[in-house]
Protein backbone atom coordinates (compact mmCIF):
# COMPACT_ATOMS: atom_id res chain seq x y z
CA UNK A 1 0.00 0.00 0.00
CA UNK A 2 1.51 3.41 -0.94
CA UNK A 3 2.34 5.78 1.88
CA UNK A 4 -0.15 8.62 2.24
CA UNK A 5 0.78 12.23 3.00
CA UNK A 6 0.28 13.24 6.59
CA UNK A 7 -1.87 16.23 7.43
CA UNK A 8 0.38 18.83 9.06
CA UNK A 9 -1.18 20.12 12.22
CA UNK A 10 0.26 21.66 15.30
CA UNK A 11 0.72 19.06 18.02
CA UNK A 12 -0.38 20.01 21.51
CA UNK A 13 2.01 19.00 24.28
CA UNK A 14 0.61 16.08 26.29
CA UNK A 15 -0.22 16.63 29.96
CA UNK A 16 2.34 15.49 32.51
CA UNK A 17 0.08 13.55 34.86
CA UNK A 18 -0.43 9.80 34.47
CA UNK A 19 -4.19 9.53 34.09
CA UNK A 20 -6.41 12.50 33.20
CA UNK A 21 -9.65 11.56 34.92
CA UNK A 22 -10.90 14.90 36.19
CA UNK A 23 -11.04 16.76 32.91
CA UNK A 24 -11.86 13.86 30.57
CA UNK A 25 -13.38 10.93 32.48
CA UNK A 26 -13.66 8.69 29.41
CA UNK A 27 -10.16 9.34 28.09
CA UNK A 28 -7.48 7.44 29.99
CA UNK A 29 -3.81 8.28 29.45
CA UNK A 30 -0.56 6.78 30.67
CA UNK A 31 2.85 8.46 30.34
CA UNK A 32 6.28 6.97 30.97
CA UNK A 33 9.73 7.13 29.39
CA UNK A 34 8.60 9.63 26.77
CA UNK A 35 5.75 7.41 25.55
CA UNK A 36 1.99 8.01 25.83
CA UNK A 37 -0.72 5.37 25.77
CA UNK A 38 -4.30 6.54 25.30
CA UNK A 39 -7.14 4.06 25.65
CA UNK A 40 -10.70 5.08 24.78
CA UNK A 41 -13.63 2.75 24.20
CA UNK A 42 -16.30 3.70 21.62
CA UNK A 43 -15.01 7.22 20.93
CA UNK A 44 -17.52 9.85 19.89
CA UNK A 45 -17.03 12.05 16.84
CA UNK A 46 -15.96 14.96 19.06
CA UNK A 47 -13.43 12.84 20.96
CA UNK A 48 -12.00 11.38 17.75
CA UNK A 49 -11.63 14.84 16.22
CA UNK A 50 -9.94 16.07 19.40
CA UNK A 51 -7.37 13.28 19.21
CA UNK A 52 -6.88 13.86 15.49
CA UNK A 53 -6.11 17.51 16.13
CA UNK A 54 -3.69 16.58 18.88
CA UNK A 55 -1.69 14.01 16.92
CA UNK A 56 -2.29 15.12 13.34
CA UNK A 57 -4.26 12.17 11.99
CA UNK A 58 -5.71 12.04 8.50
CA UNK A 59 -9.48 12.74 8.23
CA UNK A 60 -9.99 9.43 6.41
CA UNK A 61 -8.74 7.62 9.49
CA UNK A 62 -11.34 9.36 11.61
CA UNK A 63 -14.02 8.19 9.18
CA UNK A 64 -12.73 4.64 9.57
CA UNK A 65 -12.77 4.97 13.36
CA UNK A 66 -16.37 6.13 13.38
CA UNK A 67 -17.44 3.45 10.91
CA UNK A 68 -18.66 0.29 12.62
CA UNK A 69 -18.21 -1.98 9.57
CA UNK A 70 -14.56 -1.47 8.66
CA UNK A 71 -12.48 -4.36 7.29
CA UNK A 72 -9.03 -5.12 8.76
CA UNK A 73 -6.36 -2.97 7.16
CA UNK A 74 -3.10 -1.08 7.73
CA UNK A 75 -2.36 2.47 6.52
CA UNK A 76 1.05 4.10 6.79
CA UNK A 77 1.57 7.86 6.82
CA UNK A 78 4.99 9.48 6.40
CA UNK A 79 6.43 12.97 6.20
CA UNK A 80 9.89 14.44 5.75
CA UNK A 81 10.39 15.93 9.20
CA UNK A 82 8.93 13.14 11.31
CA UNK A 83 8.45 9.41 11.32
CA UNK A 84 4.73 9.71 10.67
CA UNK A 85 2.33 7.17 12.13
CA UNK A 86 0.63 3.89 11.44
CA UNK A 87 -3.13 3.26 11.53
CA UNK A 88 -4.48 -0.28 11.77
CA UNK A 89 -7.96 -1.80 12.01
CA UNK A 90 -8.02 -5.26 13.59
CA UNK A 91 -10.83 -7.64 14.52
CA UNK A 92 -11.06 -10.07 17.44
CA UNK A 93 -13.80 -12.51 18.45
CA UNK A 94 -16.24 -11.31 21.11
CA UNK A 95 -19.26 -13.25 22.33
CA UNK A 96 -22.40 -11.23 21.65
CA UNK A 97 -24.92 -12.12 24.35
CA UNK A 98 -27.77 -10.30 22.61
CA UNK A 99 -27.68 -12.67 19.62
CA UNK A 100 -25.95 -15.60 21.34
CA UNK A 101 -23.00 -15.95 18.94
CA UNK A 102 -19.46 -14.77 18.22
CA UNK A 103 -19.12 -11.34 16.70
CA UNK A 104 -16.17 -9.25 15.50
CA UNK A 105 -14.87 -6.75 18.03
CA UNK A 106 -13.01 -3.97 16.23
CA UNK A 107 -9.83 -2.40 17.56
CA UNK A 108 -8.58 0.79 15.90
CA UNK A 109 -4.90 1.46 16.64
CA UNK A 110 -2.73 4.52 16.02
CA UNK A 111 1.01 4.02 16.47
CA UNK A 112 3.41 6.94 16.45
CA UNK A 113 7.05 7.30 17.45
CA UNK A 114 6.06 8.46 20.95
CA UNK A 115 2.45 7.34 21.40
CA UNK A 116 -0.01 4.47 21.11
CA UNK A 117 -3.76 5.05 20.89
CA UNK A 118 -6.20 2.13 21.19
CA UNK A 119 -9.83 2.79 20.27
CA UNK A 120 -11.94 -0.39 20.61
CA UNK A 121 -15.57 -0.33 19.49
CA UNK A 122 -16.51 -2.90 22.16
CA UNK A 123 -15.14 -3.88 25.54
CA UNK A 124 -11.98 -5.82 24.73
CA UNK A 125 -11.08 -7.04 28.21
CA UNK A 126 -7.41 -7.96 27.52
CA UNK A 127 -6.62 -4.40 26.42
CA UNK A 128 -8.46 -2.84 29.36
CA UNK A 129 -6.77 -5.18 31.84
CA UNK A 130 -3.30 -4.48 30.45
CA UNK A 131 -3.97 -0.75 30.66
CA UNK A 132 -5.02 -1.02 34.31
CA UNK A 133 -2.01 -3.21 35.09
CA UNK A 134 0.28 -0.58 33.61
CA UNK A 135 -1.53 2.11 35.58
CA UNK A 136 -1.17 0.24 38.87
CA UNK A 137 2.42 -1.01 38.38
CA UNK A 138 5.11 1.55 37.74
CA UNK A 139 7.68 -1.19 37.07
CA UNK A 140 5.50 -2.81 34.40
CA UNK A 141 4.81 0.59 32.86
CA UNK A 142 8.52 1.35 32.69
CA UNK A 143 9.32 -2.12 31.30
CA UNK A 144 6.80 -1.78 28.44
CA UNK A 145 7.00 1.92 27.67
CA UNK A 146 10.81 2.13 27.65
CA UNK A 147 10.99 -0.14 24.58
CA UNK A 148 8.89 2.04 22.31
CA UNK A 149 5.38 2.18 20.94
CA UNK A 150 5.92 -0.86 18.70
CA UNK A 151 6.73 -3.11 21.67
CA UNK A 152 3.72 -1.79 23.56
CA UNK A 153 1.52 -2.59 20.56
CA UNK A 154 2.95 -6.12 20.55
CA UNK A 155 1.98 -6.58 24.21
CA UNK A 156 -1.56 -5.42 23.46
CA UNK A 157 -1.94 -7.80 20.50
CA UNK A 158 -0.26 -10.66 22.38
CA UNK A 159 -2.82 -10.40 25.21
CA UNK A 160 -5.65 -10.24 22.68
CA UNK A 161 -4.50 -13.40 20.91
CA UNK A 162 -3.98 -15.17 24.23
CA UNK A 163 -7.64 -14.34 24.85
CA UNK A 164 -8.61 -15.98 21.53
CA UNK A 165 -7.34 -19.46 22.40
CA UNK A 166 -9.76 -20.14 25.30
CA UNK A 167 -12.61 -19.50 22.86
CA UNK A 168 -11.09 -22.15 20.58
CA UNK A 169 -10.79 -24.53 23.54
CA UNK A 170 -14.47 -23.98 24.32
CA UNK A 171 -15.44 -24.83 20.74
CA UNK A 172 -13.18 -27.89 20.86
CA UNK A 173 -14.83 -28.99 24.11
CA UNK A 174 -18.27 -28.77 22.52
CA UNK A 175 -17.08 -30.86 19.57
CA UNK A 176 -15.65 -33.52 21.90
CA UNK A 177 -18.89 -33.63 23.86
CA UNK A 178 -20.92 -34.11 20.68
CA UNK A 179 -18.47 -36.77 19.50
CA UNK A 180 -18.87 -38.69 22.78
CA UNK A 181 -22.65 -38.47 22.65
CA UNK A 182 -22.81 -39.49 19.02
CA UNK A 183 -21.14 -42.83 19.85
CA UNK A 184 -24.03 -43.69 22.14
CA UNK A 185 -27.24 -45.02 20.61
CA UNK A 186 -29.69 -42.48 22.00
CA UNK A 187 -32.93 -40.92 20.75
CA UNK A 188 -31.21 -37.49 20.85
CA UNK A 189 -30.05 -37.59 17.24
CA UNK A 190 -32.59 -34.99 16.10
CA UNK A 191 -31.87 -32.76 19.11
CA UNK A 192 -28.15 -33.05 18.37
CA UNK A 193 -28.75 -31.39 15.00
CA UNK A 194 -29.35 -28.11 16.84
CA UNK A 195 -26.17 -28.52 18.94
CA UNK A 196 -24.08 -29.21 15.84
CA UNK A 197 -25.64 -26.22 14.07
CA UNK A 198 -24.70 -23.88 16.94
CA UNK A 199 -21.08 -25.05 17.00
CA UNK A 200 -20.90 -24.81 13.21
CA UNK A 201 -22.15 -21.22 13.34
CA UNK A 202 -19.47 -20.34 15.92
CA UNK A 203 -16.76 -21.82 13.70
CA UNK A 204 -18.08 -19.97 10.64
CA UNK A 205 -18.25 -16.68 12.56
CA UNK A 206 -14.72 -17.17 13.91
CA UNK A 207 -13.40 -17.93 10.41
CA UNK A 208 -15.03 -14.75 9.07
CA UNK A 209 -13.14 -12.77 11.71
CA UNK A 210 -9.73 -14.42 11.25
CA UNK A 211 -9.56 -14.90 7.48
CA UNK A 212 -9.43 -11.25 6.28
CA UNK A 213 -6.96 -10.41 9.06
CA UNK A 214 -4.25 -12.83 7.90
CA UNK A 215 -2.77 -10.57 5.16
CA UNK A 216 -3.32 -7.52 7.40
CA UNK A 217 -1.09 -8.93 10.15
CA UNK A 218 1.66 -9.72 7.65
CA UNK A 219 1.52 -6.14 6.41
CA UNK A 220 1.50 -4.86 9.99
CA UNK A 221 4.58 -6.97 10.73
CA UNK A 222 6.47 -5.25 7.91
CA UNK A 223 5.30 -1.70 8.62
CA UNK A 224 5.62 -1.67 12.41
CA UNK A 225 9.37 -2.32 12.28
CA UNK A 226 10.01 1.42 12.09
CA UNK A 227 8.66 1.71 15.66
CA UNK A 228 10.66 -1.26 17.01
CA UNK A 229 14.29 -1.56 18.08
CA UNK A 230 16.32 -4.02 16.03
CA UNK A 231 16.35 -6.71 18.70
CA UNK A 232 12.53 -6.69 18.84
CA UNK A 233 11.77 -6.95 15.12
CA UNK A 234 11.01 -10.67 15.39
CA UNK A 235 8.35 -10.18 18.06
CA UNK A 236 5.55 -9.67 15.58
CA UNK A 237 6.36 -13.04 14.00
CA UNK A 238 4.82 -14.49 17.15
CA UNK A 239 1.57 -12.59 16.47
CA UNK A 240 1.43 -13.83 12.89
CA UNK A 241 2.16 -17.39 14.06
CA UNK A 242 -0.63 -17.17 16.66
CA UNK A 243 -3.07 -16.03 13.99
CA UNK A 244 -1.99 -18.91 11.71
CA UNK A 245 -2.40 -21.42 14.57
CA UNK A 246 -5.91 -20.15 15.17
CA UNK A 247 -6.68 -20.53 11.46
CA UNK A 248 -5.32 -24.10 11.50
CA UNK A 249 -7.48 -24.92 14.52
CA UNK A 250 -10.54 -23.51 12.77
CA UNK A 251 -9.79 -25.51 9.63
CA UNK A 252 -9.55 -28.65 11.74
CA UNK A 253 -12.74 -27.84 13.64
CA UNK A 254 -14.53 -27.18 10.36
CA UNK A 255 -13.65 -30.67 9.13
CA UNK A 256 -14.63 -32.23 12.47
CA UNK A 257 -18.02 -30.53 12.68
CA UNK A 258 -18.81 -31.46 9.07
CA UNK A 259 -17.89 -35.08 9.81
CA UNK A 260 -20.05 -35.05 12.96
CA UNK A 261 -22.91 -33.53 10.99
CA UNK A 262 -22.65 -36.27 8.33
CA UNK A 263 -22.45 -38.97 11.01
CA UNK A 264 -25.46 -37.63 12.85
CA UNK A 265 -27.47 -37.42 9.64
CA UNK A 266 -26.48 -41.02 8.90
CA UNK A 267 -27.71 -42.08 12.35
CA UNK A 268 -31.01 -40.31 11.76
CA UNK A 269 -31.28 -41.94 8.34
CA UNK A 270 -30.53 -45.39 9.78
CA UNK A 271 -33.12 -44.90 12.51
CA UNK A 272 -35.71 -43.95 9.92
CA UNK A 273 -34.71 -46.93 7.77
CA UNK A 274 -35.17 -49.25 10.76
CA UNK A 275 -38.67 -47.88 11.28
CA UNK A 276 -39.49 -48.30 7.60
CA UNK A 277 -37.97 -51.80 7.71
CA UNK A 278 -40.27 -52.90 10.55
CA UNK A 279 -43.29 -51.29 8.93
CA UNK A 280 -42.49 -52.97 5.60
CA UNK A 281 -42.22 -56.41 7.23
CA UNK A 282 -45.45 -55.84 9.09
CA UNK A 283 -47.22 -54.71 5.88
CA UNK A 284 -45.94 -57.67 3.84
CA UNK A 285 -46.98 -60.15 6.55
CA UNK A 286 -50.45 -58.62 6.84
CA UNK A 287 -51.02 -58.55 3.08
CA UNK A 288 -51.91 -62.27 2.60
CA UNK A 289 -53.94 -62.23 5.81
CA UNK A 290 -55.92 -59.30 4.49
CA UNK A 291 -56.44 -61.19 1.23
CA UNK A 292 -57.74 -64.30 3.06
CA UNK A 293 -60.14 -62.35 5.26
CA UNK A 294 -61.38 -60.44 2.24
CA UNK A 295 -61.80 -63.56 0.17
CA UNK A 296 -63.72 -65.49 2.81
CA UNK A 297 -65.67 -62.43 3.76
CA UNK A 298 -67.59 -62.52 0.48
CA UNK A 299 -71.35 -63.09 0.78
CA UNK A 300 -71.23 -66.45 -1.05
CA UNK A 301 -71.33 -69.98 0.21
CA UNK A 302 -68.12 -72.04 0.15
CA UNK A 303 -66.98 -75.28 1.83
CA UNK A 304 -67.08 -74.90 5.61
CA UNK A 305 -69.32 -71.82 5.42
CA UNK A 306 -71.18 -71.14 8.67
CA UNK A 307 -69.24 -73.84 10.58
CA UNK A 308 -66.67 -73.98 13.40
CA UNK A 309 -64.40 -76.23 11.34
CA UNK A 310 -64.26 -73.66 8.55
CA UNK A 311 -63.29 -70.91 10.99
CA UNK A 312 -60.57 -73.03 12.61
CA UNK A 313 -59.22 -74.05 9.23
CA UNK A 314 -59.04 -70.42 8.11
CA UNK A 315 -57.20 -69.37 11.27
CA UNK A 316 -54.74 -72.26 10.97
CA UNK A 317 -54.09 -71.37 7.33
CA UNK A 318 -53.38 -67.76 8.30
CA UNK A 319 -50.97 -68.82 11.04
CA UNK A 320 -49.14 -71.19 8.70
CA UNK A 321 -48.80 -68.45 6.08
CA UNK A 322 -47.32 -66.04 8.65
CA UNK A 323 -44.85 -68.66 9.91
CA UNK A 324 -43.88 -69.61 6.36
CA UNK A 325 -43.29 -65.99 5.38
CA UNK A 326 -41.21 -65.27 8.48
CA UNK A 327 -39.19 -68.42 7.82
CA UNK A 328 -38.60 -67.34 4.24
CA UNK A 329 -37.48 -63.86 5.38
CA UNK A 330 -35.13 -65.48 7.85
CA UNK A 331 -33.71 -67.76 5.20
CA UNK A 332 -33.05 -64.76 2.95
CA UNK A 333 -31.51 -62.93 5.95
CA UNK A 334 -34.03 -60.13 5.70
CA UNK A 335 -34.70 -60.57 9.40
Amino acid sequence: MPSLPRIRTRRVAPPQHAVDVAQRPRLAELHADGLTWIHLERPTQEEAQQLAGRFGWHPLDIEDVMSRRERPKVDVYTEEEASGYLFAVLHFPVYNTSVGRLDAGELDVFVGPDYLVTLPTVDLKPVTRLFHRCYESEDLRHNLFSRGSGRLLYEVLDDLYDYCFPILDKIGGKLRQIDEEIDEVTPRAKERVRDIHKVKQEIISYRKIVRPQRPTLRQLERQVERFLPEELELYFDDIVDANERIWDYLDNYKEVVEALEDTNESLISHAQNDILYVLTIFTVVMLPLTFITGFFGMNVRFPGFDSVAGFIGTVVAMVLIVVAMLGFFRYKRWL
